[in-house]
This record gives structure tokens, sequence and C-alpha cells, in this order.
């Protein structure tokens, strides 16, 4: 999602992204384990699976307003 993200041209409109490996966090992991990856924001989950571009977009929009 990270490679995504940069072809996107997205990665500069987003706060400091980090990853994350599930498996040290035993509670991310029950929580996420049938979603990865995923992209949070703000602990909210925004997409999983696979990027979506557009409603990643409208989620920034709304941040910012």
């Amino acid at each position: 999602m990270f490679e995504d993200l940069h072809e996107l041209g997205l990665r500069a409109a987003l706060p400091p992204i980090s990853a994350i490996d599930l498996q040290s966090d035993p509670g991310l992991e029950q929580r996420f384990v049938l979603e990865v990856p995923v992209l949070l924001l703000d602990g909210l989950v925004v997409c999983h699976g696979r990027l979506d571009a557009a409603l990643l977009q409208r989620t920034l929009l709304e941040r910012a307003s």
C-alpha cells in the first residue's frame, strides 16, 4: 500500500506514515488479521486489502475541513 500511495502522489498529502507489524501487538493482530494491509488515519480504518484512492482523498478532504 505504501507504493500505491507514492505512485498516486498521495504520500505528501498524508500525515507521517508508519508500518506496524501486527504480530507485535496482539490486539491489532486480532482486530485486523483478515484485513491486511490496512490503512488507519487517527485510529479509524480508511481502507483495507487494497488502496481505495478515492475514499482516501475524500477522507483527507473531510479531515481538513
